[in-house]
């Protein structure tokens, strides 16, 4: 059974997504039988490749959104963080444009190491206070992940995965997603946001379920909910 998931480097609520999916996917039967696909989605593919500010400033200024407001949905997802075992530093984050991060995802994709690639690129923006679109941190998050440093640079200086980054994007428009993360479970079921583990667990022995047993033809279901993150910003 295959996953897809949409989610962004610069998406709080998709770190957090991760861990809880990972947790519901822990207590599926079948686990051993799932294929999870990490797809590219960028919230604001206008931010340039190093924002000058804070991610306090980054919202309140370049979104318009009211600063006290800000600061209460920054400490409301940290705590949701802390939770999963996250320790989120909004205070020194690197407000950068993630398509770089993106492009490198897309060649660990390529050699059998997203997942590894993926938490590294989120730890390294929301807890480590790294630059994720500096290009020797990127090398050194692909290295550490089995990849090969002159791949590294050879892929992203000839930009070999940016087609690939657009297809991912252009493809959750048409699926239309709106907000990430999101995943899709067996091509039919739609899980928006970072939904409780046991949510992921049911919505995995749904769809195992239906697809192993003879039932009529049906809509697919979309299950929607709060802990998504939208291009005005997440939902708190």
């Amino acid at each position: 059974m295959k996953v897809d998931i949409w989610s962004d480097i610069a998406c709080p609520w998709c770190f957090i997504g991760k861990r809880r999916f990972e947790a519901g996917l822990a207590d599926f039967g079948h686990r051993d039988q799932v294929e999870v696909t990490w797809h590219s989605y960028q919230l604001d593919p206008s931010i340039p490749e190093r924002y000058d500010g804070t991610e306090l400033d980054y919202l309140a200024k370049r979104k318009g959104m009211d600063p006290d407001q800000v600061r209460r949905m920054l400490a409301t997802v940290e705590d949701a963080a802390r939770g999963e075992g996250l320790n989120y530093d909004f205070e020194h984050l690197v407000v950068a444009n993630s398509y770089p991060a993106h492009e490198l995802l897309h060649l660990a994709k390529a050699r059998g190491v997203a997942d590894a690639v993926k938490e590294a690129l989120l730890s390294a923006h929301f807890e480590k206070a790294q630059d994720t679109s500096d290009r020797e941190v990127l090398v050194r998050i692909g290295t550490e992940a089995g990849l090969d440093a002159d791949e590294i640079r050879a892929a992203l200086d000839e930009g070999r995965y940016r087609e690939a980054v657009r297809a991912d994007i252009s493809q959750a428009a048409a699926l239309g997603i709106s907000g990430v993360p999101f995943f899709v479970i067996d091509g039919r079921y739609g899980v928006s946001g970072a939904q409780p583990a046991e949510l992921f667990t049911r919505a995995l022995t749904t769809a195992w379920d239906e697809s192993h047993t003879i039932v009529p033809l049906g809509e697919q279901t979309d299950s929607t909910g709060e802990g998504a993150c939208g291009p005005d910003g997440c939902a708190v």
